[in-house]
């Protein structure tokens, strides 16, 4: 998306050391299904292309030259590994012959400790930013110091070098290395991820594979295959009969491993000749299955393009099998409509119309007892699209707010782009004292400078809350505030709304009493940075829609919300269309667990917030609706539930008008190497099953699963049919999870991916499947395909 025009950067957000518009994009992305494509010659006798020796020999991933920079860390480097100020030891750092892999070990027992690839690393981050570098700021210089920073909620590495100039090979050479993972094409993923199978497989690294370390290989990669198969495998690979796979003769034996047989028989269901596909064949695939209905031929040109490995069928306008799986493997072959990645809704809605994604105590990045307060924790909540943060103010040494405290260091840290230009909303928890809070108010507006809204975007009492497209790059306190916001502003247009005279003397009463209550424990200055969130009790819809002041906002702990929406659902949607409402966890769950968003969502509140640092079903779904839109944090609500007189309500589907369910039919076709459980035995291979879950209104919750496959996580086949009847799909949320059956105990997580409903593409499509922690797991998928049957409209006269 690129820096924010017009922002300059020290005028960036910045809250204990937090740069709001200077974040990475949410690193939520798919991962490509690994098929090898064609790099080089035709192999007689196979209509498969295979890639040069090069694949293999020398095994650098593309883009990559050896400099010496790469050398010498490839040679490597001993450093100190920092924990804390009191644990710093030392610790042998090296990078990998691939380029990809980078493994450290003890010096002291020489084990090697850990090891991680370049794909899993976001950034590095030169000098004391981190708070743990903060803290051995005085025992060691900036130039020594930097800082790997992972994916996902693994925690960061902290290094010191011997040298500055060891720092800066290490920082240099990584920030080269992560630009070429990241900006791999998909056929480079693929030739990369055979290498990486080939390190593994290649025990004593002398550049060939024997049958031994095949048979090793394929426990590796989750495969129970009979020995006598194998073994044929393999010797059909060993073309030059010595024994061994080197070079192509792996790629070949990969390439017969990876065959999928269900792909061909549908690419032959259209191919006339059984070897490709014409552009009209292509056309009639895209329209009759996919669904493709505009500018089908057009498309059907450029996936030929773009996916097509033979250079003489793309000149001829033809796909190869090959091609025909590059394609259903793409982000164009994903269940994911890649016209709602990016952003497609209208912003230009009042703020309450619109889902915003809220995090609780976002300055934990463990649970509530073991957690510590870390500028880690809004980081990784801005990272995954987060624009409502919790910000907790204590009273801290020097007369100077606790949350402050690291601000100083925040603007050097390197972000390289931001997620997104749309407002951030920072939920107060004020805990300061008088004096406390005018220092917090004053660094507010020295820190934020215009970014902070200190009034209305017009300057007159609002009758509606402004869009997120007018408050682009601005950043609304929500907190308490002393009276009320007409009470700051002047000029025509300024009057409270009416209320009859009968009521006018004893709410005025009221508001004075209060306003006087709050002026005992609340500073003026940061009362007056307060606009479009005032925090005010929850005393009744009745209430709240008699004083119709769309600038405040109520706090509703999970257990009020759920009486509320069971009690006044549909009044609860309506207060919602044109009044903000925040939901927060029990204060029982000290282990920082979160409750379900679906239900909160259902009656249209907009602050749902959640625990970002526990990952499980919950942040799934919040991670599957925000990956919509941008990934910008706001998600536009149904229009029935932005109308203030809507008679929607959850509880009951056919209060929203309409022609009755829609159906959801999803064939369950295979699974694509799956990952290992975590911490499982060696040797051990899953028994997958897919459970495919449906999170919305009451009438729509309803999950089902397929059977288990026995040991086989490599290339299972299901061909089950799920289906389901949703009837408000517009709220509806489709979670895929894969599982390792276990008859004595629990299931175990294997991965899983969520989307919208709104956001699926029908017919052919494959899910690239999410780690426990949201992030990718290249190459596993699930292949499906999904049918939507509208119900049929009123009949026209």
């Amino acid at each position: 998306m690129g820096r924010v025009d017009g922002v300059l950067p020290h005028a960036s957000l910045v809250v204990k050391g937090v740069c709001f518009w200077s974040i990475p994009p949410p690193s939520r992305i798919e991962g490509p299904c690994v098929i090898p494509e064609a790099r080089g010659s035709k192999v007689p006798g196979r209509s498969a292309w295979i890639p040069p020796l090069s694949v293999m020999q020398p095994m650098l991933p593309p883009g990559i030259q050896l400099t010496d920079t790469l050398e010498q860390m490839q040679q490597g480097t001993l450093m100190r590994k920092v924990k804390s100020k009191s644990w710093k030891k030392q610790r042998y750092f090296k990078l990998q012959e691939d380029c990809m892999t980078i493994w450290y070990q003890s010096k002291r027992t020489g084990k090697t400790e850990s090891a991680f690839s370049i794909s899993d690393v976001e950034t590095v981050r030169e000098g004391h930013q981190s708070e743990v570098l903060q803290s051995v700021a005085e025992e060691f210089p900036p130039e020594r110091c930097f800082t790997i920073v992972f994916y996902g909620r693994r925690g960061n590495l902290d290094l010191i070098a011997g040298s500055a100039e060891e720092a800066q090979c290490w920082v240099q050479g990584l920030r080269q290395l992560i630009e070429v993972a990241t900006t791999m094409d998909q056929r480079e993923k693929i030739d990369q991820w055979i290498r990486d199978w080939f390190q593994k497989a290649d025990k004593n690294k002398d550049g060939r594979m024997n049958f031994k370390e095949v048979q090793r290989l394929l426990k590796m990669m989750n495969v129970d295959m009979n020995e006598d198969h194998a073994l044929r495998l393999f010797q059909d690979a060993d073309k030059s009969e010595s024994g061994t796979l080197e070079g192509e003769e792996f790629v070949l034996f990969y390439k017969a491993l990876t065959q999928r047989e269900e792909v061909l028989s549908l690419f032959q269901e259209f191919s006339e000749d059984g070897k490709k596909l014409t552009l009209l064949e292509l056309v009639d695939f895209l329209r009759e299955e996919q669904l493709e209905d505009e500018g089908t031929e057009e498309l059907a040109m450029e996936l030929i393009d773009k996916y097509e490995p033979s250079e003489t069928a793309r000149a001829r306008h033809v796909l190869s099998s090959d091609g025909f799986l590059m394609y259903l493997c793409s982000v164009e072959g994903s269940i994911f409509n890649p016209q709602h990645r990016v952003l497609w809704q209208d912003m230009s809605q009042p703020l309450c119309h619109y889902f915003i994604s809220s995090s609780h105590n976002t300055y934990l990045i463990e649970d509530q007892i073991r957690g510590h307060s870390s500028i880690e924790g809004y980081i990784r909540a801005l990272k995954r699209g987060c624009r409502c943060l919790e910000v907790d103010c204590w009273d801290g040494p020097n007369g100077e707010p606790m949350v402050y405290h690291g601000h100083t260091f925040t603007s050097k840290i390197p972000f390289r782009e931001v997620t997104s230009d749309y407002p951030v909303i920072l939920s107060l928890e004020n805990h300061c004292s008088m004096e406390q809070q005018e220092v917090l108010a004053q660094q507010l507006k020295d820190i934020l400078g215009e970014q902070l809204l200190t009034t209305t975007i017009d300057g007159h009492v609002p009758t509606q809350l402004p869009s997120p497209e007018e408050l682009k790059h601005k950043i609304l306190l929500k907190a308490k505030k002393i009276g009320r916001l007409e009470d700051t502003l002047d000029g025509p247009g300024d009057e409270a709304p009416d209320v009859s005279d009968e009521d006018n003397g004893a709410e005025a009463e009221e508001e004075r009493r209060r306003a006087k209550k709050d002026k005992e424990t609340l500073a003026q200055a940061l009362s007056d940075c307060v606009i479009y969130c005032k925090n005010v009790p929850f005393q009744g819809f009745q209430e709240a829609r008699s004083h119709s002041r769309p600038s405040e906002i109520s706090s509703l702990s999970e257990a009020k919300a759920r009486k509320l929406i069971r009690d006044e659902g549909n009044e609860f949607v309506r207060h919602n269309a044109w009044q903000l409402t925040r939901i927060y966890p029990s204060g029982m769950r000290t282990d920082s667990s979160n409750y379900s968003p679906q239900e909160m969502w259902n009656v249209g509140c907009q602050i749902v917030a959640l625990n970002f640092q526990t990952a499980g079903m919950e942040m799934d779904l919040c991670d599957g609706l925000f990956s919509q839109n941008g990934c910008c944090g706001y998600v536009l609500k149904p229009p029935f539930m932005r109308d203030k007189e809507t008679l929607f309500n959850p509880n009951d589907p056919s209060s929203r008008e309409g022609p009755g369910p829609t159906t959801l039919t999803i064939q369950v076709i295979s699974g694509q190497q799956l990952p290992k459980v975590a911490n499982s035995k060696e040797g051990a291979i899953i028994d997958p099953l897919v459970r495919v879950e449906v999170y919305g209104v009451p009438a729509d919750q309803a999950h089902q699963e397929t059977k288990y496959i026995e040991n086989n996580g490599f290339n299972p086949r299901w061909d089950e049919t799920l289906q389901f009847q949703l009837h408000v799909p517009e709220l509806a949320l489709i979670r895929f999870v894969v599982e390792d059956y276990d008859k004595t105990s629990r299931n175990d997580f294997v991965g899983q991916f969520t989307l919208a409903f709104a956001n699926i593409k029908t017919g052919y499509r494959h899910i690239h499947l999410l780690s426990k922690d949201g992030t990718s797991i290249p190459p596993s998928s699930l292949f499906v395909h999904i049918r939507i049957t509208e119900p049929p409209g009123p009949e026209q006269d």
